[in-house]
């Protein structure tokens, strides 16, 4: 099973379990990491922002417009910030690095 892993807001890392087809909203909500997700992943809040590891953010499909228009309302928003409900894991995304951002 592929594995990520999530970086906490006080900069713990924890390696997680991410089952294939869930998306990192998904997968966060399955190990209680602290990543809101108000609108349950429908694509019409900004709460489940993530900013990818560098190092992984080529490796995602770009961002759709209707995502680009979510993260504009997002706190604290990087130039590798993505929302986690539109990232869906896969084989080639084993590893996957993300960061919480801060909330103030």
């Amino acid at each position: 099973m592929p594995h990520m892993t999530f970086i906490e807001r006080d900069g713990s890392r924890r390696d997680v379990d991410a089952p294939l087809g869930l998306s990192v909203l998904e997968i966060a909500h399955k190990h209680d990491i602290d990543l809101e997700g108000a609108c349950e992943g429908s694509l019409a809040c900004a709460t489940c922002h993530v900013v990818v590891d560098p190092e992984w953010a080529a490796r995602l499909s770009a961002p759709t417009d209707d995502e680009e228009d979510m993260l504009d309302l997002a706190f604290g928003l990087e130039k590798t910030s993505r929302l986690g409900c539109q990232i869906v894991m896969t084989d080639a995304l084993d590893g996957l690095v993300v960061r919480l951002p801060r909330t103030s």
